[in-house]
């Protein structure tokens, strides 16, 4: 191949630029791998010393050497590494931690920005742009923008850049307002209203003569007829009873007083002895219309409700102890649910409650809070709350079981999430989040837990962010700078 004179000049040309720029390459690199730096030491071998610092917080700065608060060596910071970090826009040392994930104290050094130089000696010197202190001859020291941010903030903030908090897996939630509600569901018996339970008894001895009322479970009516007494001391007294209404006729209009006020007091004597022995009003005017004396009396029932309990049979004798019925009205019932203990706070009186059962599906009663016992179940930590239903139906029946359910409003609270809250036991804090990747640790007060949120009191207010995972990281931070702080000198 025959090379032309132009050929010649350009390969000749080329083969110097390339020597050029290895022979640079080649000084960089000896001059990095020998540990030069583009500053050289002073004239006497010696490099000057401008601090000292922790290589876990490289931010904690001392005068001499020594051990930093985590036993840790303490490192020398040099005047030539940092004219050379300023003259090449770079950070101070960092701390291998930086690199860890969620372990960082600030953001990128791409992206810190520089508020002014100030001597680290005398922090009060303040310069617009880096050089050295005209006092001391040191070289001055970047103010960082988020370290001016942090210093306003309350103790134990941390500052997390975005990727670390990626790493880390910090969640945020936003702090709400809104209305609060819990439901308590339990199991209720159902049984009947006690005070509307009628036990029949006579007041006097006698024998039973007819039965109308003749089996448990039958429906009867205020006034209905229930059985017939043959009493002889009530026979006695209807005699009683007529001989003094004649005699107060007769006597009544007597010259003397005292002999007419004696008839009449005597004829009201008996009449009232009728009625305690509950003979009624209607028997006693029969009997002043008709004035003869009735062999059997008849007895009617109190209330209208439901025979439980009947000992009364035909030819049978009876005494006032003698408990001849029991009725009971059942357009009322009551329910008796259980309510763990820590739950009866959140019970009051007149609250509204539903109650379903499994054989009656997709049908809901409802009733209120009537009583509230004052005793707890030994064994199963309860404590039994009334509960008063309409049954007009009388669907619901003594010892059927049911469910109920409360329904607790605590009106509008602050909500947070549950996993947000640290609880040490003795007092529960969270974290805010604040622009820039700050973190503020912040004590609250909190209300009851519902549904995985919970109701906080004072120290948080809607609108605000707070750290619902990978807290435990952050927190761990934050106490770790919080006792750095303490000690540094």
């Amino acid at each position: 191949m025959k090379w032309s004179p132009k050929k010649i000049v350009a390969a000749g040309l080329l083969v110097t630029a390339l020597g050029i720029v290895f022979a640079g390459a080649t000084h960089h690199w000896f001059n990095s791998a020998s540990g030069k730096n583009t500053t050289e030491a002073n004239a006497n071998g010696e490099r000057k010393v401008l601090y000292w610092y922790d290589a876990m917080n490289p931010q904690h700065h001392y005068n001499k050497p020594g051990k930093a608060p985590d036993g840790m060596d303490l490192l020398p910071q040099y005047a030539e590494q940092t004219a050379s970090s300023t003259a090449q826009g770079n950070n101070p040392p960092s701390s291998d931690m930086a690199n860890m994930p969620g372990m960082s104290n600030g953001p990128s050094a791409q992206t810190r920005k520089i508020l002014y130089w100030y001597d680290p000696m005398h922090p009060a010197y303040k310069s617009d742009k880096p050089g050295t202190a005209p006092d001391c001859g040191m070289t001055l020291v970047p103010k960082y923008a988020e370290d001016e941010s942090m210093a306003k903030m309350p103790m134990g903030t941390v500052t997390i850049p975005p990727e670390k908090q990626v790493m880390a897996g910090v969640r945020t939630a936003v702090v709400e307002r809104k209305a609060l509600i819990r439901d308590i569901r339990t199991t209720a018996q159902i049984v009947a209203d006690e005070t509307k339970i009628a036990h029949v008894h006579v007041k006097v001895a006698g024998y039973i003569d007819q039965v109308y009322v003749d089996f448990v479970g039958q429906l009867v009516k205020k006034g209905q007829p229930l059985f017939t007494l043959y009493s002889p001391d009530l026979v006695s007294s209807e005699e009683e009873y007529l001989i003094a209404k004649r005699g107060h006729a007769a006597l009544a209009a007597a010259p003397f007083q005292e002999v007419s006020e004696g008839s009449q007091s005597l004829f009201e004597s008996a009449r009232q002895r009728l009625k305690l022995w509950d003979i009624s009003d209607d028997q006693i005017k029969q009997l002043d219309e008709t004035g003869k004396v009735s062999k059997d009396l008849t007895f009617y029932s109190p209330i209208t409700g439901f025979v439980t309990d009947r000992k009364v049979f035909p030819q049978t004798s009876v005494t006032p102890d003698t408990e001849l019925y029991t009725v009971s009205d059942l357009s009322t019932v009551w329910a008796n649910a259980d309510i763990y203990e820590y739950e009866v706070p959140f019970v009051r009186l007149g609250q509204n409650v539903t109650l379903s059962l499994s054989y009656f599906p997709g049908k809901v009663y409802a009733g209120k809070i009537a009583y509230i016992y004052p005793t707890v179940d030994s064994q199963s930590r309860t404590v039994k709350v009334r509960i008063d239903i309409p049954n007009p139906n009388f669907d619901l029946k003594p010892q059927m079981f049911a469910d109920a359910q409360l329904r607790v409003d605590y009106g509008t609270k602050v909500l947070v999430p549950q996993e947000a809250v640290l609880d040490s036991g003795t007092e529960q804090q969270v974290f805010v989040v604040h622009p820039g990747g700050m973190f503020e640790p912040r004590k609250v007060t909190l209300g009851p837990v519902v549904d995985g949120n919970v109701a906080v009191l004072t120290g948080l207010k809607a609108g605000e962010t707070v750290v619902v995972s990978g807290n435990f990281l952050i927190d761990s931070e934050s106490k770790l700078k919080n006792a750095m702080s303490g000690m540094q000198h």
